[in-house]
């Protein structure tokens, strides 16, 4: 069975240590979301799978579908077919976002080879339709001005387009309004498929209303402390995340 399947990880960063042993299987067809407090390493575990340079890694495997991550760049990452939506995407003033697309799938190609222009339009107007997106949003410069919403709805349309075969949704829900969370729950709901895996990391169970999960892990000290379903969220909602302190020194 294809999975992003991670053993054993130990990672770092300015030599505090902030994975510690941490093991996660992901297969491919399943929504699996991450919760835990601040500081147990959520986002660490993104940055470290997307291949950020500033993180070092001590220990363990992190393999995409039998394929070492480790040791390869973000680009070479990328290729393989992990998507990082991140929790603040960075504005690139005068850089549109149908051209970075398009130059993202370019990347992609083999050399001599070119995205097509009339294909890739089609293409990318018909993902904007199914998201319902206004299709003069991509003559804008990326994330420049936008909105928390604007900026969350832009990395589900470049997610959309490039299909990749793992995603990890790094605190999507964050600064966002209902309106505005329904329509990103949605985008991905429609991405949802048998051989594509979410990876969700949030604080909050209001995003899995949306966005329902196969399996909930919660995250503590740097590793995965409990593993259920959907309505371990729901306990945790309730009992906060005090109550699995008190779980795990038992």
């Amino acid at each position: 069975m294809n999975s992003l399947k991670i053993e054993n990880l130990t990672a770092s960063i300015d030599g505090q240590k902030i994975l510690n042993d941490l093991s996660l299987e992901l297969p491919a067809g399943e929504v699996h979301a991450i919760m835990g407090p601040n500081g147990s390493g959520k986002s660490t575990l993104s940055k470290v799978l997307a291949g950020h340079p500033d993180y070092e890694v001590s220990e363990g495997t992190a393999k995409l579908d039998g394929e070492e991550l480790f040791g390869l760049s973000p680009d070479q990452i990328s290729r393989l077919g992990l998507f990082l939506a991140f929790q603040y995407p960075i504005e690139v003033p005068g850089v549109s976002i149908a051209n970075f697309i398009r130059s993202a799938l370019q990347a992609r190609l083999p050399d001599g080879e070119s995205v097509k222009a009339v294909e890739y339009y089609k293409s990318l107007y018909a993902k904007m339709d199914e998201l319902g997106m206004d299709r003069k949003f991509t003559s804008r410069s990326l994330n420049e001005g936008f909105s928390g919403g604007e900026k969350k709805r832009c990395e589900i349309l470049q997610m959309s387009v490039l299909s990749p075969k793992y995603c990890i949704l790094d605190e999507t829900d964050s600064g966002l309004d209902i309106d505005a969370l329904k329509e990103v729950s949605s985008g991905v709901n429609h991405m949802r498929d048998p051989n594509r895996g979410f990876l969700v990391i949030t604080h909050y169970q209001r995003l899995l209303e949306y966005i329902v999960p196969d399996k909930v892990h919660v995250m503590c000290d740097g590793k995965i402390v409990l593993t259920g379903d959907k309505d371990l969220a729901v306990e945790l909602e309730n009992k906060g995340y005090d109550w699995i302190r008190s779980e795990v020194a038992a």
